[in-house]
C-alpha cells in the first residue's frame, strides 16, 4: 500500500572500481536489504555506521560483481537472499526466487518485479513504487544500458520498454558509475540534444568534485539516454532503419561496444 512511513531510506556504497551497492532500509519494520552486494566488508561497515541489521539481499543478476558478497553476508547475518527465478541456479545462496509480475515485501515496502533480460538471460529489476525507487542492476544505466552478454537486442529493447513505462519521477539506482563515459558516447548519437549537452556539463562537474551521478530520474533518461530513444524517427533515420526501433537500438548498442 502507500504508507508513507514505509518509504525506504537508501544508502549508496561505492565498491570495487565503479560498482554501487545499495542499502535499502524500511524504518517501520527495521528490514534492511543490500542490493547486489559485490563484496561483503564495505556492506558490513555501512550497516554498522547506520546501526542497521541486514535482513535481506536483493540480487538483480548472477554476475560476481553483484553477488560476490552473498554467502559471507548470509553467513554473518542469516539474511534472506532474493533473486531471479529465471537464473536461480547461478545466484549464490538464493532463498526466494522471483520473476515478472511478482511483488516482494521488504518489511512494509513493496517491490514489483520485472524480468528484464538482455545483459544476462535471467536479469530482474525491483521497483518500489511508493519510494519512487528502481533498482535495475545492469539493464539500464544513466545515459546507457548493459552490454548484451547473453541476450538479443530485441530482448533488451523489450526490457527497457518495461522500465520506460514507469513514472518519470522514478529514481534510477543503477549498479555502476558509468555516466560520464556514457555521456560522451550519447553526444555522438545526438549532438544537437540540448538537454543532453546541459546534462553532460552537470555530470562533468559532479565527477570533478568526486561526487556520484547516480541516482538520476527516469524522466531525465527519457530525454537524454540514446538507448531509450531508439523509437524516435530522428535516431531511426540516422541508423538507416526508419520505423524499426529494434534495429536502431542494435545499431546504437553496436556503436557503443566499439566506442
Amino acid at each position: 500500500g502507500s504508507d508513507p512511513m514505509a518509504t525506504l531510506v537508501i544508502r549508496q556504497i561505492p565498491v570495487l572500481r565503479d560498482n554501487y551497492v545499495y542499502l535499502a532500509h524500511e524504518p517501520q519494520s527495521g528490514a534492511t536489504a543490500a542490493v547486489d552486494p559485490a563484496v561483503a566488508p564495505p556492506v558490513v561497515d555501512a550497516l554498522a555506521a547506520e546501526g542497521w541489521r541486514l535482513t535481506h539481499i536483493l540480487n538483480t543478476h548472477h554476475h560476481n560483481d553483484h553477488t560476490g558478497g552473498n554467502l559471507a553476508l548470509k553467513q554473518a547475518t542469516g539474511c534472506t537472499i532474493v533473486g531471479p527465478r529465471a537464473d536461480r541456479d547461478r545466484i549464490p545462496g538464493i532463498d526466494v526466487a522471483v520473476g515478472e509480475g511478482d511483488t516482494y515485501k521488504l518489511g512494509q515496502a513493496e517491490a514489483r518485479i520485472f524480468d528484464v533480460p538482455g545483459h544476462t538471460r535471467g536479469h530482474i529489476a525491483y521497483w518500489f513504487q511508493d519510494s519512487a525507487a528502481l533498482f535495475c542492476g545492469d539493464t539500464l544505466f544513466l545515459l546507457g544500458c548493459g552490454r548484451l552478454f547473453e541476450g538479443t537486442p530485441e530482448q533488451m529493447w523489450r526490457s527497457l520498454g518495461k522500465l520506460k513505462a514507469l513514472p518519470p519521477e522514478t529514481r534510477v539506482y543503477c549498479a555502476h558509475e558509468y555516466t560520464q563515459s556514457n555521456a560522451r558516447f550519447a553526444l555522438t548519437v545526438e549532438p544537437r540534444n540540448a538537454d543532453l549537452a546541459a546534462r553532460a556539463k552537470r555530470i562533468d562537474a559532479l565527477r570533478a568534485g568526486g561526487k556520484p551521478t547516480v541516482p538520476g530520474t527516469l524522466g531525465e533518461e527519457l530525454a537524454t539516454n540514446p538507448f531509450l530513444r531508439a523509437d524516435l524517427p530522428a535516431l531511426q533515420e540516422e541508423a538507416g532503419a526508419p520505423g524499426d526501433a529494434v534495429a536502431t537500438f542494435a545499431a546504437i548498442r553496436h556503436r557503443k561496444d566499439n566506442f
